[in-house]
């Protein structure tokens, strides 16, 4: 269990996502994937929902572990039930994966009203009372299991509010660190100064953080995340920056480390979206100096 290891010796951690090879071979993903190898502790393979599309993503996972990388299980629990995410959990056990990272929403937990925290508190409630049963080597109705297991479980955070973080959503938080959350992964990270004081806000919690950065490659790009994503994720400095750089992966480059160098004096880690870009992901590993050895 590599992530959890190293996040308990409170090293500054490196993961990215990796879409399920859809289109691919096995060989080119797994090619892809190579040229990170000694710079990332972890993948993070996300769930994917096309309409008329099925990705493997426990598959995927199963790839990486074959290879010697450590593979991240990112999934939501609100449309499963106990039982089925048990099974599910019990799938990802005997395929070698030990990480799971979870948002309760499609992509995010937020929202103030009840009707939201009611779902936070039974989605999360109902993940981890699942895990604690598996690692005891129980089933949910007390059945003993063949083997015990046990993950590494990471919670999806919203931390663009800075100093101004709902209270609302800091019950969220306190509530996912009692139940167990080993890490917190943030939204996109742009603004430093924001996200240093949403971290001394967080700080009474003793949970680690690792900060997203989104690859934001072309000024184009900016402004379609803006529009489909959300409105402003992408700051206009970045867009403009981007859109005056003769070379646009150089000037990608600067931004991500520039960004990587401020966080690694805030939070334990740094989590690459590349965004249909990972075969680049090297690239922008060794210009901001990152490694995971």
């Amino acid at each position: 269990m590599r992530l959890a290891e190293n996040l308990k010796k409170k090293k500054f951690v490196v993961t990215s996502e990796l879409q399920p090879p859809i289109g691919m071979g096995a060989g080119e993903f797994v090619q892809n994937v190579e040229r990170a190898r000694g710079r990332v502790d972890a993948f993070t393979v996300p769930e994917l929902k096309i309409e008329g599309l099925v990705a493997d993503t426990m598959g995927t996972c199963k790839i990486l572990r074959e290879h010697q990388f450590d593979p991240i299980l990112q999934t939501a629990c609100r449309d499963r039930n106990r039982v089925e995410l048990q099974e599910y959990l019990l799938k990802a056990s005997e395929a070698g994966i030990e990480n799971i990272l979870t948002f309760t929403e499609d992509y995010r937990i937020t929202g103030d009203s009840l009707q939201e925290i009611m779902f936070f508190h039974v989605d999360s409630g109902k993940l981890f009372s699942v895990v604690e049963n598996m690692s005891r080597g129980q089933d949910i109705s007390g059945k003993e299991l063949p083997a015990k297991a046990t993950f590494c479980i990471g919670s999806g955070i919203d931390s663009r509010w800075g100093r101004q973080v709902p209270d609302m959503q800091l019950k969220e938080m306190e509530s996912l660190a009692g139940f167990g959350a080993q890490y917190f992964l943030s939204t996109p990270v742009f603004d430093l100064d924001s996200f240093n004081q949403f971290m001394k806000r967080l700080a009474p919690l003793r949970v680690p953080v690792i900060a997203e950065i989104i690859l934001v490659r072309t000024a184009e790009m900016g402004i379609f995340l803006n529009k489909h994503m959300r409105s402003g994720i992408v700051p206009p400095h970045i867009i403009e920056k981007l859109a005056k750089a003769p070379d646009k992966e150089k000037a990608s480059i600067e931004i991500v480390s520039d960004l990587v160098k401020g966080l690694k004096d805030l939070c334990q880690g740094v989590h690459l979206i590349p965004f249909g870009a990972e075969d680049r992901i090297a690239k922008y590993l060794e210009a901001a100096k990152l490694s995971s050895l």
